[in-house]
C-alpha cells in the first residue's frame, strides 16, 4: 500500500504541469473535475462502472475518478487512513478492526485500478506520467505501485503504431507523409500516430465494454503546409467520433469550439454535432484562457456531455469575463445553420432573422478574388501606374503595388468599377470588446487585390460604396457577423446572417437598433461585445 495509504493520494504534480504546445494541452486538476461533475453519481457507486481515457497525457482523469469511486464506495476513508497513519508514527498498536480496513481499503485499490479505470495515451511519455499519477509509480508491476499488475504498463496502455499513408496523407488522421512518413522525424521526435485513432482494434485489447469515456484529446495536426494554426488539420473530432462508435453510456470530452462553425475537415463533424440530441450539456468559454490558463486557442475551447441512452434540450453554459450565461435548448435552434453560442445574441438573431430574405453574403467574393495568392509578388512596389490600360494597382500583405492587368486570372470586370477591401483574416486578441473583422476600404476604380483580401461588391457609384462601408463598421453589422465568426479567418459565410440594406443611404447602429426594434438591454449587450471600428487598417 505504498503510496496511497501513505500519502492519502493527493499529488499535486499535476497542478504545476506547463503545457508542451495548443496540440497537447494538459488539462488542469480543477478542469478535469469540473468535467467529471457533469456525470450522474450514481455512476461512483458502483463496483462494476467501467472508464476509459482514450487520450492520455497526465492522468489526471483517471486519477480524479479513482478519489470518487473511493470516496463513494469507502466513505470518509481519507479520515480512518490519517488515524490509522498516526497511530503508526507513534508506533501504536493497530486494532484487529483497523487492519481488516486497511486489508479492505487495499482490496478496494486493487478492483478499481484493474477492474474500472482504464487508458490509453497518446505518447510514451504521457504513458509514464499517467501510470505516476493514478498507481504512484511510473511502472505498474514495481513495489512502489499502489495496485499490483503483472505488466509495466498495467491498464495505461501504450503502444507504438505508425502511420498509415496513401496518396501522401494518413488514412486515420489526414497527417502529412511529407511531416510523419518514414525517415522524416528523427527518433527523438514523436510520430504523433495516435492509437486510439490509428489502431482499429484497440478496444478489444481491454475487452470490455465501457460506461464512461472522457479525455482532452489532441487537437491539430500538421498538413505539409506550413504546419500549426490555420494551415493544421484538425483531429479531435476523430478522437469524439471513434469513442462515439464505442457507444458508452456517457462521453465526455474539451476541444476547440472552432467546430461550432465548421471548417478544415469539420463540416461533416459539425452537422453530426449539431444534431445530436444527446450532447445534454456543453459548457463553453470563448476565450480558452478562462479555461486553460495562459493558452491562447482562437474560437475558445469547450467540453460537453453526451448521453447515450438520454435525447433532451442541452443545457448551455457560455463563461465569458468570470460570467456565466446558462440557457436550455437545442443546438440547432429555429432553422439556423450553425450553433449560436451566446443566448442573448440567439434572441437577437431571431428578432432580425425574418429580414434576412437577402444577406450580405451574397456580395462577398471567394477567396482569391483575383485569382491570386497571398504570395503573388509578380508587380512593381509602386503606388503609381504609368500606363492605367495596361496596368492597375494591387493591394497585397502590407503592401501595394502596380500589376500587369493581363496577370489578373479572374473577376478582370471589376477592376475597373468601384467595391470594398476587407482582409481575409482578422484575429486581434482574445476577448470581448472586440473589432471583430478589419478596417474596410474603399477599392477604386483601377485596382485589384491578392487573397489577402476580400472583395465587397462591385458597385456603381463611390456614394454607394462608401454607404456600404458605413454599415461594415457599425456594431450591429460586426455583432452578426461574430455569431459565425469562431476563427480569425473570415470567408463570405460568416457575413450570411448580415441582412442587406439599402445603400443609396448611409447606415448607424442608431438606425439599425430602431428597424430591428432590439430592446435596451439587447442593444447594451451589441455594445459590450463590439467595440468601435479603429480608423485604420490593422495589418495582423
Amino acid at each position: 500500500m505504498n503510496g496511497l495509504l501513505e500519502k492519502i493520494y493527493n499529488p499535486d504534480v499535476l497542478s504545476c504541469l506547463a503545457n508542451l504546445s495548443n496540440d497537447e494541452v494538459f488539462t488542469p486538476p480543477e478542469v478535469a473535475n469540473k468535467m467529471i461533475d457533469l456525470l450522474p453519481k450514481e455512476l461512483y457507486l458502483s463496483d462494476k462502472t467501467t472508464f476509459l481515457d482514450p487520450c492520455c497525457k497526465s492522468g489526471v482523469f483517471l486519477r480524479e475518478i479513482m478519489k470518487r469511486l473511493l470516496n463513494a464506495q469507502m466513505p470518509n476513508y481519507e479520515e480512518k487512513i490519517l488515524e490509522i497513519n498516526q497511530k503508526k508514527l507513534n508506533k501504536e498498536k493497530l486494532s484487529n478492526e483497523e487492519m481488516k480496513y486497511e486489508q479492505k481499503l487495499q482490496e478496494k485499490i486493487d478492483w478499481i485500478c484493474q477492474k474500472q479505470l482504464f487508458g490509453i495515451s497518446i505518447t510514451k511519455l504521457t504513458s509514464l506520467l499517467s501510470r505516476r499519477s493514478l498507481y504512484c509509480s511510473k511502472n505498474a508491476n514495481s513495489k512502489y505501485s499502489i495496485s499490483k499488475f503483472n505488466t509495466e504498463f498495467g491498464n495505461i496502455m501504450y503502444v507504438e503504431v505508425k502511420h498509415t499513408f496513401k496518396n501522401g496523407k494518413c488514412i486515420y488522421c489526414g497527417a502529412s507523409e511529407s511531416e510523419y512518413g518514414e525517415n522524416k522525424r528523427g527518433e527523438e521526435l514523436e510520430s504523433h500516430a495516435y492509437q486510439f485513432i490509428h489502431d482499429e482494434n484497440i478496444v478489444e485489447e481491454f475487452d470490455m465494454k465501457f460506461d464512461v469515456i472522457i479525455g482532452n484529446p489532441p487537437y491539430q495536426m500538421g498538413d505539409g503546409s506550413g504546419g500549426q494554426g490555420s494551415s493544421a488539420t484538425p483531429i479531435y473530432n476523430l478522437f469524439i467520433e471513434k469513442a462515439m462508435a464505442l457507444n458508452p453510456r456517457y462521453l465526455s470530452m474539451i476541444v476547440p469550439s472552432r467546430w461550432f462553425a465548421g471548417g478544415k475537415g469539420l463540416d461533416t463533424f459539425r452537422e453530426k454535432m449539431l444534431h445530436d440530441k444527446r450532447i445534454t450539456k456543453l459548457i463553453d468559454y470563448p476565450n480558452s484562457s478562462e479555461c486553460f490558463n495562459g493558452v491562447g486557442i482562437k474560437g475558445g475551447v469547450c467540453y460537453f456531455l453526451w448521453e447515450r441512452d438520454n435525447e433532451k434540450k442541452c443545457e448551455i453554459i457560455t463563461i465569458e469575463n468570470s460570467k456565466k450565461e446558462v440557457s436550455t435548448r437545442y443546438l440547432l435552434e429555429d432553422g439556423c445553420d450553425i450553433f449560436i453560442r451566446y443566448k442573448t445574441a440567439l434572441d437577437i438573431y431571431k428578432k432580425v432573422k425574418p429580414f434576412m430574405k437577402e444577406t450580405f453574403d451574397s456580395l462577398i467574393s471567394s477567396r482569391k478574388p483575383f485569382g491570386l495568392a497571398s504570395d503573388f509578388n509578380d508587380f512593381r512596389i509602386n503606388k503609381n501606374v504609368d500606363n492605367k490600360k495596361t496596368e492597375c494597382l494591387i493591394y497585397g500583405n502590407k503592401v501595394i503595388g502596380s500589376v500587369k492587368r493581363n496577370k489578373v486570372i479572374q473577376n478582370k470586370d471589376y477592376i475597373d468599377k468601384y467595391k470594398v477591401y476587407i482582409s481575409f483574416a482578422y484575429g486581434a486578441g482574445e476577448g470581448f470588446p472586440h473589432q471583430i473583422i478589419n478596417k474596410p476600404f474603399i477599392g477604386e476604380k483601377g485596382t485589384c487585390c491578392t487573397e489577402t483580401y476580400l472583395v465587397v461588391g462591385p458597385f456603381n457609384t463611390k456614394q454607394e460604396t462608401e454607404n456600404v462601408i458605413s454599415y461594415i463598421k457599425t456594431k450591429f453589422f460586426r455583432f452578426m457577423v461574430l455569431m459565425r465568426k469562431n476563427t480569425q479567418n473570415a470567408t463570405k459565410n460568416v457575413y450570411a446572417f448580415v441582412p442587406m440594406q439599402d445603400f443609396s443611404k448611409q447606415w448607424t447602429d442608431d438606425i439599425l437598433y430602431n428597424k430591428y426594434n432590439l430592446t435596451n438591454d439587447e442593444i447594451r449587450y451589441i455594445e459590450s461585445m463590439i467595440k468601435p471600428m479603429s480608423d485604420k487598417e490593422e495589418n495582423v
